[in-house]
């Protein structure tokens, strides 16, 4: 199995270098991941400049393809110039953080799974949740992981598919309650905003907003992850609203 793995925090982060280690025991890793960090770029691609590449060598353990992009020129560039051939299997992650609720909307590491699933290739994002008093360990995350997507890949995934799966932040030595198949929490998420004002008297705004799993249905991805379950979520790219296209193509339209 040949897998294409790359995320949103950039080629140097410890939650793509654990990936990489654990991954390795499925099959041949290639790693095409952002230079620089690239959180919450949504789906953006680049298109009015150069996607500049170079090779990279992480700590001794891979040497992969840094991008000068967003993740999801990384899968494009990736699938269509850098690799031998298409890969099996696409990995975005793990993130530094969790990607539930509406956050699956701004996500990079998001967009790269979905990307890849544009393109007719099985994804999976991977994310952790990160808590303050809880010392993050993408080691024991990466394990983790890899014993969810070995069980996806043998319930049978497919091209153009893409699963969400997100890890409970958790005490050393402590494992996760289970796993559970929940939907996306659409609750909107409460910005805030710090005003200042700079040296010309001119008003500017620090997004101070910090994101938390708080009070949400019980079938939903927020809920189950707080509670400490491993989530996976099946997403899709395909944004119609199927109910209403029905209702809608029954009326009546004059021109």
């Amino acid at each position: 199995m040949m897998i294409l793995l790359t995320n949103d925090d950039g080629i140097s982060h410890p939650g793509l270098l654990a990936m990489y280690r654990e991954l390795s025991s499925l099959g041949e890793v290639h790693v095409v991941a952002p230079q620089t960090v690239q959180s919450a770029t949504g789906h953006g691609i680049t298109l009015t400049s150069p996607l500049l590449t170079q090779e990279m060598t992480v700590e001794g353990a891979f040497t992969g393809i840094a991008v000068d992009g967003r993740p999801a020129d990384c899968v494009k560039l990736a699938i269509s110039q850098l690799l031998p051939r298409r890969p099996d299997l696409v990995i975005s992650g793990i993130n530094s953080g969790a990607n539930v609720g509406i956050n699956v909307i701004y996500s990079g590491t998001i967009a790269a799974a979905i990307e890849a699933a544009f393109l007719g290739l099985p994804s999976i994002a991977v994310s952790l949740y990160l808590r303050k008093e809880i010392p993050t360990d993408y080691t024991a995350a990466a394990k983790s992981a890899l014993k969810v997507i070995r069980q996806i890949l043998d319930h049978g995934l497919h091209g153009g598919q893409v699963i969400n799966v997100n890890l409970p932040a958790l005490p050393a030595g402590k494992e996760a309650n289970g796993v559970r198949v929940v939907r996306q929490c659409t609750r909107p998420w409460e910005d805030t905003y710090e005003k200042r004002t700079d040296p010309r008297g001119r008003d500017y705004f620090w997004n101070s907003s910090v994101f938390q799993l708080n009070a949400s249905e019980h079938d939903s991805d927020v809920t189950a992850l707080r509670d400490g379950f491993i989530t996976v979520t099946p997403l899709q790219f395909d944004l119609t609203n199927h109910d209403e296209l029905r209702r809608w193509a029954k009326r009546s339209w004059d021109i």
